[in-house]
């Protein structure tokens, strides 16, 4: 028993010193490039030309879904916007690929950036088919995002959480619209 208890510590204590250290090169690299995505994702948003690509999406009550980035998004050029959703799931939906995309224009945008450099980014978007609040918000120095879709005509919120790019380097499929 002596030697199973002594032969378990001895593992543990090997398995803890083999912890690896990342490169220093590695890391400053990583580093630059999420501080590139972090500063054009902003500049996007300042352009009004972004694309939110949702990898999970989150319903009222706590329940979530991961979703294809792809076909799931929110994204603005000027004064529209599209708010896409599509699951894997057998029914086409009326966008013809799984779910729901609904187009609209947009007013009363509002950005602002708190003291540790988060934004928050809000719009209205009316159109056929929506008539919600979006409220984008940036985590600092990254693009990850989450956004949080809010109905006018009832309280089933859907948030979208994601990464931000500017539209011409996204790459998603828009359904057809309602």
């Amino acid at each position: 028993m002596k030697k199973i208890i002594f032969t378990f510590i001895t593992a543990m204590l090997i398995s803890a010193g083999c912890k690896t250290q990342q490169d220093p090169a590695k890391a400053a690299a990583e580093q630059a490039e999420q501080k590139l995505w972090a500063d054009k994702a902003v500049q996007a948003l300042n352009d009004r030309e972004f694309v939110l690509e949702a990898d999970r999406i989150d319903f009222k009550y706590g329940r979530f879904v991961y979703v294809n980035a792809s076909t799931n998004f929110i994204s603005m050029h000027d004064n529209k916007a599209t708010i896409q959703m599509a699951f894997n799931s057998p029914y086409a939906g009326p966008n013809g690929i799984g779910g729901i995309t609904v187009d609209g224009t947009v007013s009363g945008v509002k950005m602002e950036t708190d003291k540790k450099g988060n934004i928050t980014f809000e719009m209205m978007v009316q159109g056929v088919g929506v008539s919600a609040n979006v409220i984008l918000q940036m985590t600092a120095g990254t693009n990850q995002c989450r956004a949080t879709v809010s109905p006018n005509f009832n309280s089933n919120r859907i948030n979208f959480t994601g990464n931000l790019y500017p539209e011409e380097e996204s790459n998603v499929y828009k359904g057809r619209a309602l």
